[in-house]
């Protein structure tokens, strides 16, 4: 007949399998080098402080330029006012110079009349008069602009035996340092009576003498414009002592070149 084998034992709690608790995982770590998670795990916990110190160095660099900064501005006014300063004074120096350099031109342009006249009684020949000397006041060349000679002429008129004697005297004024030659000329000359001398003897009643001839000349020079400190010499020989002085003087502090 048929025999049951049946197997008791697995139905015992002993041999039941117990059932795996859900919402636990295993974790299993791999196997191998491991080197690249210690690195990792380094680096992110390391960073943030390696930011940290380098905010705070940060920070302390900007502080510092801000200081420097602060320095520089400061620096910057002082060196402006400074800067405003000396333009100032560069201002003021250069006007002084130019009032002195104005000042010294002017008295390089004079001409003293003892100088002038003494050249002239050393100039005129024996058969020439001189009646007046009028000084002639520069003639611009245009209007608005400035004359061409500053210094300006003189305009001669006087007594001459002949016309020969009128040509000798503008030939030697001519020669004259302290007048242009090419400017110096005969304006007129003309034959007139000789004038009667106060106290001169009369003529006899009935009797007419007629005086001698004589030509009345006027002569008109422009002065040199030459510096005065040029004319050191001439103005010595014609006996200029205090120009002369003044100019050697100039020459000395350099306000006047030599």
């Amino acid at each position: 007949m048929y025999s049951l084998d049946v197997n008791f034992l697995k139905d015992r709690p002993a041999y039941q399998k117990k059932p795996e608790k859900k919402g636990k995982v295993a974790l299993s770590l791999p196997g191998g080098n491991l080197t690249p998670i210690y690195v990792g795990v380094a680096l992110g916990l390391g960073l943030p402080s390696l930011l940290g110190v380098g905010w705070w160095l940060l920070q302390g660099k900007i502080v510092e330029l801000d200081g420097t900064i602060a320095q520089l501005d400061q620096e910057s006014k002082r060196l402006d006012t400074e800067i405003g300063n000396l333009n100032k004074i560069k201002a003021e120096t250069t006007a002084i110079k130019g009032e002195t350099q104005a000042l010294v031109t002017v008295f390089d342009q004079i001409r003293p009349w003892s100088a002038m006249l003494q050249d002239l009684r050393d100039r005129i020949p024996a058969a020439v008069q001189i009646e007046s000397i009028r000084q002639i006041p520069p003639i611009a060349v245009a209007e608005g602009k400035p004359p061409n000679n500053p210094a300006g002429g003189l305009e001669i008129t006087g007594l001459a035996r002949s016309f020969n004697d009128v040509n000798d005297f503008l030939l030697s004024l001519q020669q004259s340092q302290f007048l242009k030659s090419s400017e110096s000329r005969i304006i007129t000359a003309t034959l007139v009576d000789a004038p009667i001398k106060p106290g001169a003897a009369q003529s006899a009643p009935g009797v007419t003498i007629k005086p001698p001839q004589v030509v009345k000349y006027t002569i008109q020079s422009a002065m040199n414009d030459v510096p005065a400190s040029e004319l050191i010499r001439e103005l010595e020989k014609k006996g200029t002592v205090g120009l002369v002085a003044r100019i050697r003087s100039m020459q000395q502090t350099g306000v006047i070149s030599k």
